[in-house]
């Protein structure tokens, strides 16, 4: 099914939402433990530059903090995850979306950004997700964050 209501977007929400209701704080946190610290390699990386390049800390992080540079942006100093994780990357693409900053709200940053550091490697983060059988919070987390970055790429190849 497509995007709309009781399409791929709205059945993953649901999915996520009955899971939500069934798992306590301590089970997810467990489970985000279990899957991206762990002892040793964890089984899904959340940075971009391990997906495009095979290890952490490489020439795609340089690339990102390049072009953070170019739009006034830079990590705190109290953050402790590099710029390229993904939790980092949808909160650049919020900021550039919700900017009154003319240089950072157009569609045609917003689309590059998406296009230079998320599109290149999300499913691949998702695809790991979601193949995991215990991944009960997570894989579901992975289905709705799909659904979402694929109309938010059909949206960019309409409008920008």
């Amino acid at each position: 099914a497509g995007p709309g209501y009781g399409g791929f977007l709205a059945g993953a929400w649901s999915e996520l939402v009955a899971v939500s209701r069934k798992l306590d704080a301590a089970a997810v946190r467990d489970e985000y433990e279990r899957l991206f610290i762990g002892v040793g390699k964890p089984e899904g990386m959340l940075y971009g530059s391990y997906y495009l390049s095979g290890f952490l800390m490489e020439k795609p992080l340089v690339a990102l903090r390049t072009d953070l540079s170019a739009l006034g942006l830079q990590r705190a100093e109290a953050v402790v995850e590099s710029e390229d994780h993904i939790a980092t990357l949808c909160e650049v693409m919020r900021y550039l979306i919700t900017s009154n900053d003319p240089a950072h709200a157009g569609l045609a940053v917003q689309k590059r950004f998406f296009s230079d550091h998320l599109q290149p490697w999300v499913n691949t983060l998702w695809n790991v997700l979601e193949q995991r059988t215990d991944a009960a919070f997570y894989a579901p987390v992975a289905r709705v964050a799909r659904g979402y970055f694929e109309v938010e790429m059909q949206a960019f190849d309409l409008f920008a």
